[in-house]
Order: structure tokens, then sequence, then C-alpha cells
């Protein structure tokens, strides 16, 4: 069975009955339960569990500890290009939005990275537009033989591929893979992705199992908060985690947990997601899954993320720019306005003052 055919078994499901049904005892026992089943993260992800945040945090806290130690990895985007063919409503990359578009050639990339490598980071993650036709795989391929030269770790958030591109990609040098579905109600999904490769709900959803199944060590899934009720995305992010954990046990899955943030397409979110919203999805799933990794990005403010930093967070970027080349040549034409502006050492900072060990390496790779 793929994950669509398990999204679709959901598809008649009462939400709001499972919710009115559940007591206290059953949260209580879901947050004692040594092992959790779905019916028991979604009671975790129920507004009577929001009166348990504080318990859901302090166990998450343990979980985390015991699985991960006080460390926090660091890593930083890397825009190289932002010429995109879709039609997202809620991105300032989108086709129609009125952004200066360019694309780094593999020189300015070496330069951009090697001022990324000055602050000590040697995890990055490679973002492009969603346009196989101004970045095809060709073009993000030679950038990551570029970028394996100077880090020790690259990973992509590009457009979805075959399984066969995520071979290649491996064989490059990618050792991980980002692929957000941003919204897993498939009716929302197609409301606010008009046009382009990624109006595509099923192929997109089933490209982290396409990087599985081709040998990525990494995969990082999850949905954009705002699209759609948060408790239904944050229950169908954690099962797809934990669909691909069951079934790839050698990859290392992951989930973000993004928030819209203000953009050049000017979209509003659709549903508002609370600070506490997103402190009690991180702690469900931690308590669900927890060996998964969760990153949070400066999409956050830097009191959610320092809040964050001690309940179930394994990584956290730093030093961040949207814009191509922003690492270099500053913040024009950026995808979206971040919260956090810290830098790295401002990052690492924080990190030490709470107890903290910040990675900045954990992964040497033998190409």
């Amino acid at each position: 069975m793929s994950f669509y055919e398990e999204v679709q078994r959901y598809e008649n499901f009462d939400f709001s009955a499972f919710f009115d049904a559940l007591t206290e005892s059953d949260v209580k026992a879901a947050i004692e339960k040594p092992r959790l089943g779905s019916w028991n993260y979604l009671t975790l992800l129920s507004p009577l569990a929001g009166k348990y945040i504080e318990a859901m945090a302090l166990r998450a806290k343990q979980y985390t500890i015991q699985n991960f130690g006080r460390t926090m990895q660091l890593f930083t985007p890397m825009y190289i290009a932002n010429y995109c063919e879709n039609r997202c409503v809620y991105c300032g990359f989108n086709q129609q939005s009125n952004v200066e578009r360019r694309q780094l050639s593999l020189e300015e990339i070496r330069v951009e990275a090697q001022n990324i490598a000055k602050t000590g980071l040697q995890h990055v993650l490679v973002l492009t537009g969603e346009s196989p036709v101004y970045s095809d795989v060709d073009y993000i391929l030679s950038a990551v033989r570029v970028l394996r030269e100077i880090f020790s770790s690259v990973s992509i958030e590009i457009y979805s591929l075959s399984e066969a591109d995520y071979v290649r990609a491996v064989d490059a040098g990618v050792d991980g893979m980002t692929m957000f579905q941003e919204v897993y109600n498939k009716e929302i999904y197609q409301q606010v992705h008009l046009g382009g490769p990624k109006s595509v709900y099923e192929f997109r959803l089933d490209a982290p199992e396409r990087a599985c199944r081709a040998g990525m060590r990494n995969v990082n899934l999850g949905a954009l908060l705002g699209l759609d009720d948060w408790r239904r995305e944050a229950f169908f992010t954690g099962l797809h985690a934990d669909y691909l954990q069951r079934k790839y046990e050698a990859v290392e899955i992951a989930i973000s947990t993004p928030r819209l943030r203000p953009c050049a397409a000017g979209f509003p979110p659709r549903v508002l997601v609370e600070d506490a919203d997103i402190v009690q999805y991180i702690a469900a799933f931690r308590i669900f899954m927890r060996r998964g990794g969760i990153t949070l990005s400066s999409r956050e403010s830097q009191n959610m993320r320092n809040h964050l930093t001690k309940i179930g967070v394994t990584k956290m970027s730093g030093g961040v720019t949207t814009a191509v080349g922003g690492h270099t040549k500053g913040d024009d034409a950026s995808q979206f306005d971040i919260a956090d502006t810290r830098s790295v050492a401002q990052m690492a900072q924080m990190l030490y003052g709470q107890g903290y060990q910040p990675i900045f390496k954990d992964w040497q790779g033998l190409y």
C-alpha cells in the first residue's frame, strides 16, 4: 500500500466526532503509554489535549534527551535559483509573482558556499524554484558536486523527481531531501496549486518514498501550516513519517512544522495557527515518534525557537536568507519573510546558554 492509499482511507473520517468522544483519561493514557498508535497520536493533537501541554512537553523533553542528547544540528538554506513554473497562491516565487528571477552560475555557487562555510556550518540545504526548464536535474547536480567540495552534507529541497533521478542525486553526493506536501487535504491542495508540475497531488505525495527507495540517507517532510486545520495536517504528517520509518528503517525520517509567512504573493493564512498549537504539535509528535527528527525553521520567532529548543526540536537553521545568492548579495527577491534573523554564531550562543551543544557537522560521506 502506498501512502496515497493510506490517506484515502481517511477521506470520510470525522475528526470532530473523534475529538468530541475523547475523555481526559484518554489523553492522560496517551501521554503515559510506552508506545503510541495513530489514534493515540491523534488524541494528543486534540483540543482536549491542549489542557495538558505542560505534561506533554515534559514527556517530549524526556524522550528527546534520551534519543538525541542535549544537541542541536545547525544548517542553513542556500537558494541557487528562483525560476518557477507553478502557480502556488501562497508562494513568493510563483510563476505570476513580480520578483526578479535569477539563477546562480557554478562559480557564484562556489562563492556563496565559501561565505556560508566561514560560519563553520557543514550542513547546507539547496533550494530552487520549481522549474525543470531553467533548473534542470543536470544543473542541480552540478551545483551539488561543487558544494560537496566544501560541505560534508548536502541536502536538496527542489521539485519532485522520479526515482531514477533521486538515484542520480544520491550518486552525486546528495544525502538528504526535504519535500513538503504543503497540505494533505487534496481538495484544498488543488485550490492553492493552480497550475504547474506541482499541481499533481499524488506525484508530490509519493516523492519522499521514491527518495527512500533511491537510497537517500535522510528524508524530511511536512505540511505548511495555515492552509487547513492544523490538527488534521499534523496527523497526516505524523502518519506519513511513521509510514516511511516503518517501511524504510535505515532512513532517518524527520518532519518540519512551518507556518505561513508574509511573502510577495500576499496570501493570508486560511487558518490561524497559534504558538500553543505549534508547541502541542511538536510535543505530540515527539511522544509518537521518539526517534524522529524535528526541524524548526526561521519562520518562527526568536522566542519560540528558544522555547522549543528543550521540547523536541533536533535541527535548526541559522544565518538564513531566502533570496537567491542571499549569503553573498543580500536579501532582495526573497521567497518569504523570515522571523528569526540571528546569525549562526548567535544561534550557537543561544544553544550554549541553554546547556545545548550546537552540531556543525555530524556526517561525512565517502565520495
